[in-house]
């Protein structure tokens, strides 16, 4: 499916629409969902995401509604693309700036040579597990749930693949990258494994996707720029059936 030629098209959202969203920071997913389901309201439809983003990042959210949320695995199941930030120097148990840091390390001696050789190691099919702090379900319950709580959780390693890491910009304790990835990649995990290959530590800082699949972040609607273009619709109910 194509993205939209104009975003600001009329919608039928009974048969069936895909919209793209930027997700706000501090943000779920489910916040967006919930937005957008409030926002067709007295219209009883189905409304779901294809692909979870942390509260913490931002970029692309799909968001299916009526008939095409039958789809939402068929998208969710699409290559990815990231930009983000990470700090080497410290980790946390959330790999991200959820949570305090609980190591710090020197950072003096790590070269720009070892910090671009060190991305070799994460490309192609690789294994990693999926961080403590997650949305991953164990007897039913997300792992962000137990560790929140102070359990210990099991992780279970998965394989993922990462078609490119790029390494945009280095300004030490700042690494700048790009990532291409599949379907259920965790990039907090990756961020933290990138800094324990360089006898380190690391956390994501930032994080932005920006592609799923051939959907665009530049397409994408801001919120509550997609709210008020439903409220216009709905003077159109014709449109809206």
């Amino acid at each position: 499916m194509d993205t939209p030629v104009s975003k600001f098209r009329p919608f039928n959202f009974a048969e069936g629409e895909l919209l793209l969203i930027n997700k706000p920071y501090n943000w779920t997913s489910f916040d967006v969902v919930g937005k957008i389901r409030n926002s067709l309201k007295p219209l009883k439809l189905k409304v779901g995401h294809a692909g979870t983003l942390d509260p913490l990042a931002t970029g692309l959210l799909i968001i299916c509604t009526g008939k095409l949320t039958k789809q939402i695995d068929t998208f969710q199941a699409e290559e990815k693309e990231y930009t983000g930030t990470m700090v080497l120097g410290e980790s946390t148990p959330s790999y991200d700036m959820e949570t305090d840091a609980d190591a710090t390390f020197d950072i003096s001696n790590i070269t720009e040579e070892q910090v671009y050789a060190a991305t070799a190691q994460f490309t192609g099919d690789i294994q990693q597990y999926p961080p403590a702090h997650s949305a991953v379900k164990i007897n039913g319950e997300r792992l962000y749930e137990k560790a929140r709580r102070g359990e210990e959780v099991e992780l279970r390693t998965r394989f993922v693949t990462v078609s490119a890491f790029e390494i945009t910009r280095i300004a030490l304790p700042e690494v700048d990258f790009r990532v291409v990835c599949s379907k259920g990649t965790y990039i907090r995990s990756l961020v933290s494994d990138f800094g324990k290959a360089l006898n380190n530590g690391a956390y994501l800082s930032k994080l932005c996707r920006t592609r799923s699949g051939n959907f665009k972040l530049d397409d994408a609607f801001e919120v509550l720029e997609l709210v008020n273009h439903i409220r216009e619709q709905k003077t159109q109910p014709e449109e809206l059936k």
